[in-house]
This record gives structure tokens, sequence and C-alpha cells, in this order.
């Protein structure tokens, strides 16, 4: 009778198991389209950054605003976020920032009509806003809709999804508006010329707001259990001084910032750089560089921490980005060594490529730096990571440095002496990686 009614329930438990396993299978796919479409959104910028400052006229630091607007709103919206979460719920802020994502594609149909730089810097704002609301949704489904044990695993994935869509949205970008418009580099555009390449935005935005607004209204229907915050404590005052009396976390603090600078540039300006050295297909390369991080995920997986501790990984990236940006700023645009060597379809100049391989280099920053900075906090743990969190404000003024060094020229030459800015970055996260997370005290 007892090995029956054992049986019984490890029959029951097996059943119970494959239904949780099933439960989470949908909401997992559902989250990990949302990164995918974060991923997406944010890494579009790589290429409509150059693509504006063809059509408008824009200087590198006028096409750096359109970079700075999108993180200066994903920075000063991050707490607003967290509150209008706890108001309505995880579930309905997936749908608000997606509505807010979809009123922000629709802001580009004016835009691209009119071609007022204000308004395009607008939507950017508006997108940048949107996107926080919905990230700070979904970030917690990613480690409570399954079993703790695989939580990192998931993060990973959702990383390299979300590196991912940097691929491929600047391919889509190309393919969808830049692809009836051949020979137009370094050719003095007409009106008709400009008219024509604005209005190529119209259609794509419709659509991606479309399909972005669909895919909110269905979230609201879909199976996706909400989260219920247990344990949420209110923040006591002079937390927020204490958490910065650790040096390992403020130094952390500082080490995102720069980071998030420097991988933006890498991101972001590639394609900017690649108009102004002639390149015909300018708005693909922002998907060089997040093909190389998404390579660097990759490997960061598989090496940290079996072959490489943390603070290890965390130096060889900042010594190969010194490496990188050097050979960049002194580099010849004129060589294309790098391509003949991988027998590249296109052929590339090396600074050009050098930039893209930046990406490799930054790929596990991130994910390095976060727990060193969180070491030994405790009970602060979770005021630490709010403050990390802001770290993402190097996003707004990275590619603003950039614009500002290269002194308003649209040289080539201009542009490739800016990306000394990222010399000073990459030497901080150096001295965070050997001693900066090691510090205890500010003595």
């Amino acid at each position: 009778m007892s090995s029956a009614v054992e049986s019984n329930c490890a029959v029951i438990g097996n059943v119970m198991s494959e239904i949780n396993k099933q439960s989470s299978v949908v909401p997992m796919a559902i989250v990990a389209t949302l990164f995918f479409i974060l991923g997406f959104a944010t890494w579009l910028n790589g290429s409509l950054m150059p693509f504006l400052q063809q059509i408008l006229q824009l200087s590198p630091f006028q096409a750096s605003l359109i970079i700075f607007s999108f993180y200066i709103a994903v920075t000063f919206t991050a707490l607003p976020s967290a509150m209008i979460i706890r108001k309505v719920g995880y579930k309905n802020g997936m749908a608000l920032g997606m509505a807010t994502m979809m009123v922000a594609g629709l802001l580009f149909i004016p835009a691209a009509k009119t071609q007022i730089f204000a308004l395009f810097l607008f939507a950017e704002l508006v997108m940048g806003a949107g996107q926080t609301l919905l990230q700070t949704a979904v970030n917690p489904y990613v480690v409570r809709i399954g079993p703790e044990e695989s939580a990192a695993a998931r993060v990973s994935i959702m990383g390299i999804l979300n590196k991912g869509a940097g691929v491929v949205a600047p391919i889509v970008f190309t393919a969808l508006i830049l692809s009836d418009f051949k020979g137009f580099v370094g050719k003095e555009l007409s009106q008709t010329d400009i008219d024509a390449m604005a209005n190529g935005l119209i259609l794509p935005y419709l659509g991606m707001s479309i399909f972005i607004g669909i895919l909110g209204f269905a979230v609201t229907k879909m199976p996706l259990p909400e989260l219920i915050d247990d344990d949420v404590d209110e923040q006591k005052p002079g937390q927020i001084k204490e958490a910065l009396s650790h040096p390992s976390l403020a130094l952390g603090i500082v080490a995102l910032f720069v980071y998030v600078a420097v991988e933006v540039i890498a991101g972001d300006t590639i394609g900017s750089f690649a108009l102004s050295l002639g390149i015909e297909k300018y708005s693909v390369m922002t998907s060089y560089t997040m093909g190389c991080m998404v390579l660097g995920y990759f490997l960061g997986i598989l090496l940290i921490p079996r072959v490489l501790s943390q603070q290890t990984a965390l130096t060889i990236s900042a010594v190969l980005g010194c490496v990188l940006t050097l050979a960049i700023v002194t580099g010849s645009n004129e060589t294309v060594f790098i391509s003949t060597l991988f027998g590249l379809k296109s052929v590339l100049p090396d600074t050009l490529l050098l930039i893209a391989v930046l990406g490799f280099a930054n790929a596990i920053v991130w994910p390095a730096v976060w727990p060193l900075a969180l070491s030994g906090l405790g009970k602060l743990t979770s005021v630490g990571s709010g403050l990390l969190v802001m770290g993402i404000a190097g996003g707004a003024f990275g590619p603003l440095f950039w614009g500002l060094a290269s002194g308003g020229v649209k040289s080539a030459e201009a542009q490739q002496m800016a990306y000394i800015v990222m010399l000073p970055c990459y030497l901080f996260i150096l001295f965070y990686a050997v001693k900066g997370h090691k510090m205890k005290s500010w003595k």
C-alpha cells in the first residue's frame, strides 16, 4: 500500500514538474521577444544617426544628440518607471512601455515629413522613456519566471538576444530604407533626394509602431503571471550615502558609466565614421560591432569562471580596449589588411573594422563589473544595484564627447582622432579591474 502511494506521488510530482516547465515556456518566449525588441529599437540608432547626418547635413556633434536624447531619457525615467510599475503592475507596465514606444515610432512620421531635427530628437526622447518602462517591467521576469538555479543562464540568453537584435536592426534598416538610394554617399543631395530619403522612413516606422502596438495589446491577454514584490523595503534615509562609502561600489558606478560610453561610441558612431570615409553601406556597420559583441558574450559564458576569473577577464577587456583605441587613432584609413585576411566581401578600412572589434572587448565588462561592485554590500545590495543602473547615463555622454572632440568637422580624419576620448575610459576600467574593486576604504 505504501509503495503504491509513493509511486502515485512520484507520478503526480513528475506531472506537476512537467506542467510547471510547460507553464514557463510561453512566458519565457514572450520575454525573449520583448528583449529582442528592446535591442532592435536601441541599436537602430546606430543606423539612424549617420542617415540623419546625411539628409539633414548634421555635424558629428549634432548627430550625437540623437543618441544623447535616447540615453538621457533612459537615465532620468528609471525611477519614475519603477514607481509606475509599483502602481500598475509588471504586466500592465510592459504594455504601457510598448504603447509609449509605439507613440515614439509614430512621431518619426511627422519628423520625416517636416525634416525638423528637433522632432527627431523628441521622438528619440519618447522612445527612450518607453524603452526604460518596458525594461523595468520585463527584467524581473527573467530571474523570477523560472528556477532560481538557472537564472544566470536565462540572463545570458536574454543578453545575447538583445545584442543579436543589434546585428539584425542595421541590416533591416539598410534593406528597407537605403536599398533604393545607391550612389548618394559623397554626393551633394538635392531637395528631391533629401525628401525621397526622409520619406523612406515613414513606412518602416509605421510598420514597427503597428507591430509593437499589437504585441503590447497581446501581452495584456497572454498567460503572463503577475509578479508580486513581497519583500520591497522602503529606502531608509542615509542608505545611499552609506552605500557610496564603499569605494568598490562608487568606483564601480564610474566604471559602468565609462563602459556604457565606449560601448555606445563603438556601436552608434561607427556608421557616421563610415559615412565620412565614403562607405556606401554605412548604415549596416553597427551590425559588425554587435556581431563582435555577441561573440564576446559567448566566449564570456564559456570561459568565466572556468578558465578566467571576472577580474582577469575585465583586465584583458580593458587592455584590449586601450590597444584598439590607439590603433584606431594612429592607423591609416587606406589599409585594408583585416578585410583581405578574413576574405570579407566588402573591402573596408582597418580603422573602421577595429572600431567593430571594440564590441568584442566591451562584451564582458558589464557582467564583470556588477558582482565586483556589489561584493560585500549585504543589506545595501538593492540600493547599490539601483545606483549602478545610473551608469547607463554614459550612453548619453559618450557619443556627445566624441562629437565635441571631432570639433564639429565632418572629415574622416577629425572623426578618427575623436576616438581618443575612449582611452581614459578604458584606462579607468583597467584601474577598477586591477585595484578599484579591491578598495575597502577611501583612506
